[in-house]
């Protein structure tokens, strides 16, 4: 099984596409995701990862709709089958 991302503005051009498939599968986490996610794309990696290699703050990390970083697990969060998954850069008003 697999689970695919949505890659919104900048992210989407760092990764190459705006939907990128991983191997996670159910039972393994969101950060297991992510990890599958950023690991053939270093530009995508620089730009969500900070130099300790910690999600950078700004960048918001969805799980069906809800921010996994809000949930009490966050990239522990363990995947169901058929979740959506979304990587969005830091949003700001106007």
């Amino acid at each position: 099984m697999s689970t695919e991302w949505k890659l919104f503005a900048d992210l989407a051009e760092h990764a190459g596409d705006k939907h990128v498939t991983v191997d996670a599968a159910a039972g393994d986490t969101v950060g297991d995701a992510l990890e599958d996610l950023l690991d053939d794309r270093p530009a995508l990696e620089e730009r969500v990862l900070d130099d300790d290699g910690e999600l950078r703050s700004q960048i918001n990390v969805l799980r069906n709709g809800t921010n996994v970083l809000v949930e009490a697990k966050g990239l522990e969060t363990e995947l169901e089958g058929d979740d959506e998954l979304a990587l969005f850069p830091p949003v700001s008003g106007g």
